[in-house]
């Protein structure tokens, strides 16, 4: 049965899948009714004369850091490196409007090969463009994050992002990691107003 997980709760994927080999990481978001007459946040950092400019891309994007850090640019998988060197991380692509039912974006984790090295993997997701397009994560509902045992594409976990996340550009969804030998996930939620993925990058530097 899945685990519907509460921000900042960690859970063990190791001790309550036995034999997990490799996991999809489901991510997904729906854009919000667009609201009427302008004012809010919107307004006060652009301008009332300042609209939303047509759909909103996220982009998913999986950070391979060793020792907490992100050492090389070729450990970030998005959209224009949809396959990390060791095979073991592989975006399934981009979607441009996150229009649909179910997952917006896909990336498997082949945590059984992973190389050593690499002891977390950060899941983030930014409004591509979000400054020039004047859209902030106060414009998407229905965000969240979902573990999935690739091999019998059982859904292990998943975590509902409900805050308030009005003026953030980019979000920290959550984090699959390392502990004593054991593979665990951490639900983050953290939003940032990172205008996109670089500035986002840059964090684990």
């Amino acid at each position: 049965m899945s685990i519907s997980l509460q921000k900042g709760q960690k859970v063990s994927l190791s001790k309550d899948n036995a034999g997990l080999k490799k996991i999809i990481v489901g991510l997904g978001w729906d854009e919000a009714p667009k609201a009427g007459g302008g004012g809010g946040f919107l307004s006060s950092l652009f301008g009332s004369s300042q609209s939303q400019d047509g759909n909103i891309d996220c982009d998913a994007s999986a950070f391979l850091l060793q020792g907490g850090r992100l050492v090389n640019k070729g450990d970030v998988v998005y959209y224009g490196n949809l396959r990390h060197s060791s095979g073991t991380v592989i975006h399934m692509g981009d979607n441009l409007t996150g229009a649909g039912e179910g997952d917006d974006e896909q990336i498997t984790i082949d945590l059984a090969s992973i190389p050593e090295v690499y002891d977390k993997i950060v899941f983030v997701v930014n409004i591509y463009q979000a400054v020039q397009r004047h859209q902030e994560f106060g414009m998407i509902k229905n965000a969240f994050i979902r573990l999935v045992d690739a091999s019998n594409n059982k859904e292990i976990l998943k975590y509902n992002l409900t805050e308030n996340y009005s003026g953030m550009t980019a979000m920290i969804f959550g984090e699959v990691y390392r502990h004593n030998g054991e593979w665990k996930f951490s639900a983050v939620g953290q939003g940032t107003t990172d205008p996109g993925i670089g500035e986002l990058a840059n964090r684990y530097i």
